[in-house]
Order: C-alpha cells, then sequence, then structure tokens
C-alpha cells in the first residue's frame, strides 16, 4: 500500500533529525507508552539522539514493557543566553564576571572610553531538539505542564503530530492522524518499517501490540476494526509476545487495585430517565484504601458491564494538586464521547473520552456533568420538563360530535319462548286443478297488495322442513307472475272446482302454551302429505322448490 504524504514528510524529518524529543500524551496509557517507546527504540538503532519526556509516572502495571526505565518526568530543555556587545571602533575589551548571591553581573571594561546601551543586545540559542513528536494526544494541553511551561519549544523545532483521535486540533507541523485507526501504535508501524530494514524486532513488536490490545479492550471495543485483527497478526509474526502483555495487564491487579474497583462499583449511581451511569472517588477513598489513581484503569469497562440499558458511563477520580479527572464511555454509537469530554476541555474517541478539571471540589464537578449529561440526554431523548409530568400532559380535545338519534327496534322473544309455541295447525285443503285466467290474475294481484300474508299463516312454505319424498313436482307449464302466485300460495281454496277427493289427515293435538319436557318441538309429527298443485303456468325458480 502506497504510503500518504503526510507519512513521506515525516519519515523525511525523522531521517534528517539528529535530536529528537518524544512526547506521550497525559494520563500516559498503554497506546501512548507503546507509541512512544516503539519510536525510541526504533531511532535509536538508527543512531540518533532521543528523549522521551511525560508528565506523569507510568503505571505499575506497564512496568514489564522493554525500556520503560526510559520515560522521563522532567525536560532538559537548555537554551544559552547570548549577550552580544559591539565593539567597532574600539580594541577588544576584558571581560570578566562577579557572582553577588542569585546575580551574575558581567564587566566589560574597554582600552580606551567606554560603551553605552545600544551597543548591548540580548538572544538566546535554538533548541537542542530539532525535531519534536507527539503521540496519541489530540490537543496539545493534553500534554500537561511540558506544553505550557515550554510553549516556546514548539515554535522551534517542527512538531509532528500523529494520532487516531477524532478530536485532534492538527497541532503540528506535520499532521499524520488517522480517525480510523484503532491505536496510534498501529499508525507507527509502517513508519518504522519504511524507516529502514531490519528494525523491527520483538521488543518494539511487544510495544505496539500493547497498544493495540490496550486501546481496543482486547478487541471488544467498538474501534476494533478488521485492519486491527491483521496488524496484530503482523506483530505477534515479528515476536511480539501477547501472553505476556495479557498476563500482566489483564490478569494481574494488586490488592489494592481490586479494594479501589470494589469501591467503585460501591458507589454506583444510575439515573434511569436519562440512561447514564457514574461512580466518584475521593482523595478520601485513595487514602484509605492505599491506592493510586492510576489504578483505577480498565474500572470503567466494569461499569459499563454493570449498567445495563444505559448510554453514558463516566467516573470521575480526585487526583494531586486539587486536579479531577474525568473517564466517559457511551454504549450508543449516535452519542459521541469526544463532545461530551469537550464540554470540559477534553478529548477522545467515539465511544471513550476523557477530561481534567483544576481548581474545583468534586462535588462541584460532578454536579457540573451530571447537569450538563443531563442536559445533552434530555435533548437527545426529547424527555418532558422535570416538573411535568406525562401522565396528566394534556392533549388537544376531540372536535364534539353530534349526536346519533336514537333507534327503536322491535322486539323479538327469545328463542326459548318463541321454542315453548306450538305452530298452529291449519285445516288441511285438497288443492284442486286450478284454471288461470285473466280475471283470476288480476283478483290476485289486487289481493296480494292489499295483504300479503306470512309463511307461518299460509302454513305451506317450510324452509326449514324436511324434504319430503311424497310430493311430486309439476311439470314444466307456461310462467306465472309472482303476484299471482303470492294469492294462490295465501289462498289455497282453488277457484275451479272439480270432483273432491276425500283425504285422510292425522288428528292434530290442539295447540298448547306449553310443551311438556318430554315433549320438544322437534319430536312433533310432521304435516299430513300434500296432493301435488297442477299450476296452468311453470313456477318461477327459487320460490316453490
Amino acid at each position: 500500500m502506497p504510503l500518504s504524504q503526510a507519512q513521506l514528510d515525516t519519515i523525511s524529518v525523522i531521517k534528517k533529525a539528529t535530536n529528537v524529543l518524544i512526547l506521550p500524551s497525559s494520563p500516559i496509557d498503554g497506546d501512548s507508552i507503546g507509541s512512544a517507546l516503539s519510536f525510541y527504540l526504533a531511532l535509536k538503532k538508527l543512531g540518533k539522539k532521543v528523549t522521551v519526556v511525560a508528565e506523569e509516572a507510568v503505571p505499575q502495571n506497564y512496568n514489564f514493557l522493554p525500556e520503560i526505565s526510559a520515560i522521563s518526568r522532567e525536560m532538559n530543555f537548555v537554551r544559552d543566553l547570548v549577550v552580544t556587545l559591539d565593539c567597532r571602533g574600539s580594541e577588544l575589551p576584558n571581560v570578566r564576571h562577579e557572582i553577588q548571591g542569585d546575580k551574575i553581573n558581567i564587566i566589560v571594561t574597554p582600552k580606551k572610553g567606554g560603551f553605552s546601551r545600544e551597543q548591548v543586545s540580548f538572544s538566546q540559542s535554538g533548541s537542542e531538539y530539532d525535531c519534536v513528536i507527539v503521540v496519541d494526544a489530540a490537543d496539545p494541553s493534553q500534554l500537561g505542564k511540558l506544553y505550557d511551561d515550554f510553549t516556546e519549544l514548539f515554535n522551534l523545532a517542527p512538531v509532528i503530530n500523529i494520532d487516531h483521535h477524532t478530536s485532534n486540533l492538527s497541532f503540528g507541523k506535520i499532521n499524520l492522524v488517522d480517525i480510523m485507526a484503532s491505536s496510534t501504535t498501529t499508525i507507527i508501524l509502517p513508519l518504522i518499517e519504511e524507516l529502514g530494514q531490519g528494525l523491527m524486532d520483538a521488543n518494539i513488536a511487544t510495544l505496539l501490540l500493547a497498544g493495540l490490545i490496550t486501546d481496543t479492550g482486547s478487541f471488544q471495543n467498538p474501534n476494533t476494526t478488521p485492519n486491527a485483527f491483521s496488524i496484530a497478526a503482523k506483530l505477534i509474526s515479528y515476536g511480539a509476545r501477547q501472553q505476556e502483555i495479557i498476563r500482566n495487564i489483564y490478569k494481574t491487579k494488586k490488592l489494592s487495585t481490586l479494594r479501589l474497583w470494589g469501591r467503585t462499583l460501591s458507589k454506583i449511581q444510575y439515573d434511569e430517565k436519562h440512561k447514564m451511569v457514574w461512580s466518584v472517588l475521593t482523595a478520601r477513598d485513595f487514602d484509605e484504601i492505599g491506592g493510586l489513581p492510576d489504578e483505577t484503569e480498565g474500572v470503567i469497562d466494569e461499569l459499563m458491564s454493570n449498567a445495563p440499558g444505559a448510554e453514558i458511563v463516566f467516573l470521575l477520580k480526585e487526583r494531586g494538586s486539587g486536579e479531577i479527572g474525568g473517564s466517559i464511555r457511551t454504549l450508543s454509537g449516535s452519542i459521541d464521547a469526544s463532545k461530551l469530554a469537550g464540554m470540559f476541555g477534553g478529548g477522545g474517541h467515539l465511544q471513550a473520552a476523557g477530561f481534567r478539571v483544576k481548581g474545583k471540589q468534586i462535588p462541584d464537578v460532578e454536579k457540573e456533568v451530571v447537569e450538563a449529561f443531563r442536559k445533552f440526554q434530555k435533548e437527545r431523548l426529547r424527555l418532558p420538563e422535570e416538573n411535568e409530568d406525562p401522565t396528566t400532559k394534556e392533549y388537544p380535545k376531540p372536535t364534539p360530535q353530534p349526536k346519533p338519534i336514537p333507534v327503536v327496534l322491535p322486539t323479538v322473544k327469545p328463542v326459548a319462548e318463541q321454542a315453548s309455541i306450538a305452530p298452529k295447525p291449519q285445516p288441511q285443503q285438497i288443492a284442486k286443478p286450478l284454471i288461470a285466467t285473466d280475471t283470476v290474475i288480476a283478483n290476485a294481484t289486487k289481493q296480494s297488495d292489499t295483504k300479503a300474508p306470512s309463511q307461518a299463516e299460509s302454513g305451506l312454505l317450510r324452509r326449514d322442513a324436511a324434504p319430503r319424498n311424497d310430493v311430486q313436482t309439476s311439470p314444466a307449464t307456461p310462467s306465472i307472475s309472482p303476484a299471482a302466485l303470492s294469492y294462490f300460495v295465501a289462498n289455497p281454496t282453488p277457484i275451479a272446482t272439480s270432483t273432491p277427493q276425500p283425504v285422510q289427515t292425522p288428528a292434530i293435538p290442539p295447540a298448547s302454551k306449553s310443551i311438556p319436557q318430554s315433549v320438544q318441538p322437534e319430536t312433533l309429527p310432521p304435516p299430513p302429505p300434500q296432493p301435488p298443485m297442477n299450476f296452468p303456468f311453470p313456477p318461477q325458480p327459487g320460490l316453490l322448490h
């Protein structure tokens, strides 16, 4: 893969430099240590003078790393003060100095005449460092006092800024920033490979892998990319001691560290409404347990595992000199932890960030942080006001609708009551052949318009009756109108008479208002058979059959 322009510029400046200063970010962690020391070992192989300075002491769980003692906490930044005297027109004077207490007097004696103030000027020599490399720092302020006390140094020597944080301010002359990288050590690996053949060895590979493992949380954090596994495999092929890293960083804990973790977990506070979890460690906690603030590294990951449903997890710890440190983790990809840390002058990654506050008490800082994060979550989650009860919230009233007109429905007798009344028997009539004439049809139409007898009154049509085998269907005849047919059904008395044929019918018991329990309507005898009715017109489909 071809190198970028920033990588080429970085390699060019490093090759030309003879005295290099490397500054890791603060608070110091596995990635910043691994980045600084891997560069230190590689540049020493190239014969360069290299100095590594960190503001804070290295946590004890990193003491196993190669060349860890090379990290100094003091800046050896020496510049000469040059006093220039313009001696034009006179012989060289005699120069001597006298020490009076805390002062040095430089005495210049001319052989003739004297010197004026205008002939004297002052200057300083350049920096002894011809290259400054800042690793794993998004902002120069993360260097602490090293930047505050030696700001001039950053103007005298070219600064190479190597980082992977999204909040990086691009403060260097050369800014090699890759926000897609899982750690800063993964950015440094191709640089060392390009600086010279044979520079990579087991110690450098172990330092680079330590930075990758710690910044990805042993490949568990969201910033773990497929490329991270590829780089890890390459570093192991170079001889990186993976098991040594895991054993010392994750599996070896001092008793004081375990107690600090227990104290942190015992002070967990949970805001379910705003989906926040946090804990606070004061100076008193550290004194009682006998631990150090640096021993809390990794405890915030325990907070995350014990905070189901939380979206923001943070830990506040009181450090020395009135300084309070904050570590932030977010469990939602839609929340940028670096922006939350930026509210208090910090920075970091999308889901992992930190900040430091000076000159305030930890209860005040806790209150400010909690209020700021609650406000952030309230706007993001669109939560109601604190004094607003969503269950009593007034919603727009519906538009009143006109009342419906009541409808009176006819009373229907219950099925049981209807079943208890026996059907009224009808006198049996003998159907005679009918002769339909115009007069008959007219009378039938007139009477059907006046009154249409019900099916129960006619006693002829029973749709619920079982089929009769003894009833013969009349042959097809010419059609008859529905009005005439209704008349014939309602008035079974024949119009045209013929010789009557007596029919013997079984006697039907008189109707009663109630039927004994032993006799049900279903057990009543079927009606007597009816002789076929011969119409001069064919029946309408669906009416009589």
